[in-house]
């Protein structure tokens, strides 16, 4: 890869955990790396590592070893306030469960994140409007999650992911709890998204959904077994 364009660098990064008194190795040397404006898909069976390296490249986890670059900025041994500034600034998550305010109108979802970085009430909504027509729901910004539907609801989850203008968005299983057509409208957001130049990573136990992707990232064992040129598969 290109090393001056990349946007996410691991080299030989391992994590184990200890649970009921077992050493758990979740992940053991992996590298890797994804250039600006690249969609990878992690697919993997269930403890195969997938998760554990989506939440150290998202700096919500530090390895026990190994290096981790964002943006070419070295953040594997950062405290974890300056960890919370990188996610901050360069990353925008998108769940399974949309963890959204239930209380909370749309447009006060989405401009939640602006709030930890000391952006003015005005710039705050008229940023959050941007990101929620970004994802189609200009007519819903007053409505609170119990009036929209799922997919609605992933796409203001999108929208409040989007809005501090991540370099980076990472996305858990984003269609685990739609249905196969409502699944299929978010990835296309996803599509677009990565069409306008974002690095998109995305975690996904569904192969057709991982299709979406250019390349596939496969996991067992805490270990990369392959990567999949998803492009020269499609144009086979």
């Amino acid at each position: 890869m290109d090393v001056s364009d990349s946007i996410i660098r691991c080299e030989n990064l391992s994590k184990t955990y200890v649970l009921g008194g077992e050493e758990v190795h979740a992940l053991a040397d992996v590298s890797i790396g994804l250039n600006r404006g690249d969609y990878a898909a992690v697919m993997g069976p269930s403890g195969s590592g997938k998760s554990t390296f989506m939440n150290i490249v998202g700096c919500l986890d530090t390895p026990d070893s190994g290096q981790l670059w964002i943006d070419n900025e070295e953040v594997s041994e950062l405290s974890k306030n300056d960890l919370a500034g990188v996610r901050n600034k360069q990353i925008g998550f998108v769940f399974q469960q949309f963890n959204l305010l239930g209380r909370t109108s749309a447009m006060d979802n989405v401009a939640l994140p602006l709030l930890y970085g000391g952006v003015t009430r005005h710039e705050r909504r008229d940023r959050a409007q941007e990101a929620l027509m970004r994802v189609g729901l200009k007519d819903r910004m007053d409505h609170h999650p119990t009036q929209l539907s799922g997919g609605q609801q992933q796409r203001v989850a999108i929208a409040r992911a989007l809005v501090n203008e991540p370099a980076i968005l990472l996305a858990d299983e984003p269609t685990g709890a739609l249905d196969q057509h409502t699944g299929e409208e978010i990835m296309e957001i996803f599509d677009e998204l990565n069409d306008a130049g974002l690095t998109i990573l995305l975690v996904t136990h569904e192969y057709n959904i991982a299709t979406h992707a250019q390349q596939m990232i496969r996991f067992l064992d805490g270990e990369i077994t392959g990567v999949e040129n998803l492009e020269e598969i499609k144009a086979a």
